[in-house]
């Protein structure tokens, strides 16, 4: 009797919730969440930081169709520029740089994320002899691990991970488990648009950031009954 007679409050709320989301009065505040650090501008990286051996770890992030072909998203895009541009910068100074690509085929679709990405660093001047393709995992937490195992002890003296900023906070606890601290490099932000009338995009971007906190609690919870 009391669900019956809480139906109309329980619509509304349920309404009003969902407009907030999609007109991104929501969307941002989880976004907030998701990504605290997130510098303002453009991210830089001191010469000084780059070692004579330097390993720049890019996450990937899903392949989508367009026009018949399979094709990075807009976020990976943004990682492939910025895992571009710190591999020139690093070649400037080190002897030895390399990007490495992590990111299996979650999706099923008919190619990896990294081999995907692949011809697209290519074009942006990183030469196929200095990348190395960590093709299998499906999950941050496997792109951690899976890197963790291909880095030689002691071999590089700079880690850098490039990523979105709203990946980055569970990434890092990702890599830090498997006994890495390596440099966060943001590649992008996201940012909802706040309006009258809800917007596709902002439902996407909730859902990002909601997908990513929630893995942050699952990672402590699993780490405190030891399955991380």
């Amino acid at each position: 009797m009391l669900l019956r007679s809480a139906r109309t409050l329980i619509g509304a709320i349920t309404i009003a919730v969902f407009w907030a989301f999609g007109a991104g009065w929501l969307a941002q505040p989880v976004l907030d969440l998701a990504q605290p650090s997130a510098p303002p501008g453009g991210q830089t990286v001191a010469p000084a930081t780059y070692a004579s051996h330097t390993a720049i770890v890019m996450l990937g992030t899903g392949t989508i169709h367009r026009d018949g072909k399979l094709v990075p998203p807009k976020d990976a895009i943004a990682r492939i520029v910025k895992s571009a541009d710190l591999y020139t910068r690093c070649k400037h100074v080190s002897a030895v740089c390399h990007v490495i690509v992590s990111g299996g085929n979650p999706q099923d679709h008919e190619a990896t994320e990294a081999d995907t990405y692949l011809p697209y660093l290519l074009r942006e001047g990183v030469p196929r002899g200095d990348i190395i393709l960590e093709n299998s995992s499906l999950t941050t937490y496997q792109n951690a691990r899976n890197v963790a195992a291909i880095l030689p002890a002691g071999y590089y003296g700079s880690l850098m991970l490039v990523t979105s900023a709203y990946q980055m906070p569970r990434a890092l606890l990702d890599f830090h488990r498997f006994g890495m601290d390596p440099l966060p490099i943001v590649s992008n932000t996201r940012e909802a648009k706040r309006g009258l009338l809800p917007r596709p995009q902002n439902f996407s971007d909730a859902e990002i950031a909601l997908h990513e906190l929630i893995g942050i609690a699952q990672f402590h919870v699993y780490r405190q009954i030891g399955w991380f």
